[in-house]
């Protein structure tokens, strides 16, 4: 099976859309991970741009923060259709809200569905803090009763959230692998969703446990005869990244760090 690696923008917008592209060409991407405008103009430039650079795209989704949820559900409705109409590889969500309830958060789920058949799309929704998909025991409820609902699984919120490696959480993490169908490859821990940098010797346990987990969705997905997968590495900048106290300054450089996981991941994943 080919897996295919996905750049983040996050990290990278303050650069120019064909800088970005021309560097996540030649760091050997595939594609790009991003958000895109509802300024239609702006929007079409982009989808011109990814095809010069010959770089596929899946559109993420993010913005949609309101806590009113009859106007989050507008917003998150128009979003949807501006990220599906642009015909990308998959779009990407975070979804919702940990405080909305259930029935809540299912509804934008069901409006992403039908977004999703209308424009002809794969639409799925991020693990995620502070989304319907923060904690890995909440999703699995969202999973029991939902049975078409897909992950993008980064599953390095769910170590932060639950402070674990989601030891005693496996029958949750083992469902949530099983509805995977995109990862992002950050590596989080037991008090953050990011170590400092994935090359230090200290993180590597925790390294191979995410690598281990991301490996069963790439053998589950190869087992029912995918030919394809598609992988992010999502190190992010500051706040996610730590900083050197009084100077403001990464400890270590993300888009190195970014390479390093698709180069770790393409030498390891099986």
């Amino acid at each position: 099976m080919k897996i295919k690696y996905f750049c983040p923008i996050w990290g990278s917008t303050d650069m120019e859309y064909a800088a970005f592209f021309e560097k996540a060409k030649n760091a050997g991407y595939d594609g790009v991970e991003m958000s895109l405008p509802m300024d239609d103009a702006e929007k079409k430039e982009i989808l011109v741009l990814l095809k010069e650079y010959d770089l596929e795209l899946i559109a993420q989704h993010w913005e949609t923060l309101t806590a009113d949820f009859e106007l989050h559900k507008k917003e998150y409705k128009a979003r949807m259709i501006n990220l599906a109409s642009a015909k990308p590889l998959l779009v990407n969500t975070q979804t919702g809200k940990d405080f909305f309830t259930f029935e809540q958060n299912a509804e934008l789920i069901n409006i992403a569905k039908e977004v999703s058949q209308e424009y002809g799309v794969k639409i799925i929704h991020e693990t995620h803090r502070g989304k319907f998909s923060f904690a890995a025991h909440i999703v699995s409820q969202f999973l029991s009763k939902i049975p078409d609902l897909k992950l993008t699984l980064d599953i390095s919120h769910w170590c932060n959230v639950a402070e674990t490696l989601l030891e005693d959480q496996t029958e949750a993490v083992d469902l949530a692998i099983e509805r995977t169908e995109h990862i992002h490859s950050r590596v989080g821990f037991s008090e953050g969703p990011q170590i400092p940098d994935p090359r230090a010797p200290e993180w590597k346990e925790v390294l191979e446990t995410h690598t281990n987990w991301w490996q069963k969705v790439i053998d589950k997905r190869r087992a029912e005869g995918r030919t394809e997968f598609t992988i992010a590495p999502e190190f992010g900048p500051y706040p996610y990244m730590t900083q050197l106290p009084f100077k403001n300054e990464p400890i270590t450089d993300q888009w190195t760090v970014n390479v390093f996981m698709m180069e770790h991941l393409k030498k390891t994943l099986k």
